[in-house]
């Protein structure tokens, strides 16, 4: 009700004490929905802090107001030096005006998420606080008072339109009313009921109040009472610090437990993938399998042979077929599928101390989250920020070093900076990986992940190539030439720049620039 009309009403009979005789001395904005008016009277100083926000509008008058020194614009300069003669609160409307000696009138029009502060000479609009709400350059003063038929006929023959035809009520005293049974009424009983509200709302106390989880400024006594105030100036002051604090408190609030959220949901996310990636290389032993079988088979394996058949004695004898390098013996190709095979458990070992890691970390942000969600005030939930934006940031510094994107069931990772470029090569990256790289400048290093028995298909290739192109200096050009050669080919030497490799083999295919 804080910018009810009956409020407004008795904020006028209020200021007129205070306000005639004062002299505008300053008007001016440091905050884009914000107007301040000083006001000197005598050697004392006033202000109307008017919030004009489309979420939150409010009329206050601190007695003292720090300006800032930068980022302050002056308004409204033709009132500046301008006495108030007079406090003008139109009937039945949301609005209140000063007056002023030269014929200038300063209007806040507390319309919900339309309030405004419109610079009247004479009857027409000279200035505009927020310029966007066009309509209210044509606003005529002499048209804002409306009427009400407060006859007992009148709200008779329209009680099936009671909210609209008394529409100066508005939320809170309808709530006041349905909470005390109105419905349940005669149209006797609703009419004595609704005089009665209006004798309270004419000598009223005023109240903040919390009403379904929200601070509400009335005038009736409702919902769960804070305090209570006989001064209408003071109550808007008061409720204008209860407001933007609780405004504070649920919007960081809200802000610490997005971040929260989306950690966990990020670490899920991660947490699924590699426990796929690791289900499907414990699931595959081949290389293990493969080096056995040729170790007990040695005899029995001709010299350049490019594929032999043996029987697994893992499986019960059933024949398998295993690919050979023909310019290698068998022992030497046996050694190959060894080295494979401590590669997949060096991986393993890798992924399961990367998803107990994710695992605490997400244990520590449910934790967190939980805490946040109990906080009741700023001075808490300052302490819950001190204590979790550091350790967020430490986690952020040590998330991946790469963008990670899924096309056709293959992982494609994608480095984000020169440093990031060498941990995703040589610390992520395994020697069966696919490396590309945008050729002759500078870019990403890319990574399609090996999986195994699977050959990288030509689409994928040309994908990824795609994304490495567009990740490199050369994405505005029409094609670019990429790099693709298996990660076991790729180098660091000492001393060598963030990022710069050597390529000892290399195949260059031409494609466009592709975005993820």
């Amino acid at each position: 009700m804080h910018t009810n009309f009956y409020f407004l009403r008795q904020v006028a009979a209020a200021l007129q004490p205070k306000a005639i005789g004062s002299v505008v001395s300053e008007c001016f904005s440091q905050s884009k929905d914000e107007l301040i008016v000083r006001f000197e009277a005598g050697s004392n100083s006033w202000y109307i802090r008017a919030s004009l926000s489309p979420s939150f509008g409010s009329l206050s008058f601190p007695d003292q107001f720090q300006r800032a020194r930068k980022n302050s614009v002056d308004l409204f300069h033709s009132i500046i030096g301008t006495r108030v003669v007079a406090i003008r609160q139109f009937q039945n409307e949301r609005s209140l005006a000063l007056e002023f000696s030269d014929g200038h009138m300063l209007l806040f029009k507390m319309h919900g998420n339309r309030c405004n502060a419109i610079l009247f000479q004479g009857n027409n609009v000279i200035g505009v606080f927020r310029k966007s709400l066009k309509g209210d350059f044509a606003i005529n003063p002499l048209e804002l008072d409306r009427e009400i038929d407060w006859s007992k006929e009148h709200f008779l023959n329209n009680i099936d339109r009671k909210e609209k035809i008394y529409f100066t009520f508005g939320k809170v005293v309808w709530h006041y009313l349905y909470q005390r049974g109105f419905e349940s009424l005669s149209p006797e009983g609703k009419w004595n009921a609704l005089e009665d509200v209006r004798c309270r709302l004419n000598d009223p106390t005023y109240y903040i109040t919390y009403i379904e989880g929200k601070p509400i400024l009335s005038l009736l006594e409702s919902g769960e009472i804070k305090n209570q105030y006989q001064d209408p100036l003071r109550a808007a002051n008061e409720f204008y610090y209860e407001f933007t604090y609780q405004y504070t408190l649920q919007r960081d609030k809200a802000q610490l437990m997005s971040v929260l959220k989306s950690r966990l949901e990020s670490g899920k996310n991660y947490c699924e993938k590699n426990q796929r990636r690791l289900e499907e290389i414990q699931s595959d032993n081949h290389y293990k399998v493969w080096a056995d079988v040729l170790m007990a088979n040695l005899h029995a394996i001709a010299p350049g042979a490019e594929k032999v058949e043996l029987e697994n004695f893992y499986d019960n004898q059933r024949p398998i077929e295993i690919k050979l390098r023909t310019d290698l013996s068998a022992q030497k190709n046996a050694e190959i599928y060894y080295r494979k095979a401590r590669n997949q458990h060096i991986e393993i070992e890798r992924l399961e101390e990367s998803i107990e890691r994710k695992r605490e970390e997400m244990a520590l942000f449910a934790t967190w989250l939980a805490e946040v969600e109990k906080v009741s005030d700023l001075r808490s939930l300052r302490a819950l920020e001190r204590k979790i934006q550091p350790e967020v940031e430490q986690k952020d510094t040590e998330r991946l070093p790469y963008h990670e994107f899924l096309y056709k069931d293959f992982r494609i990772w994608v480095g984000k900076n020169g440093p990031a470029n060498d941990e995703l090569t040589f610390k992520h990256g395994y020697k069966e990986d696919l490396w590309l790289h945008a050729k002759d400048v500078r870019g990403s290093h890319v990574l399609v992940k090996y999986q195994s028995g699977k050959n990288f298909p030509k689409d994928v290739i040309e994908h990824a190539a795609g994304l490495a192109a567009h990740n490199s200096s050369r994405r505005n050009e029409s094609l670019c030439p990429v790099i693709v050669t298996p990660r076991k080919y790729v180098r660091k030497r000492k001393g060598d720049a963030p990022g710069a490799v050597v390529v000892e083999r290399e195949q260059v295919i031409l494609v466009e620039p592709r975005k993820p």
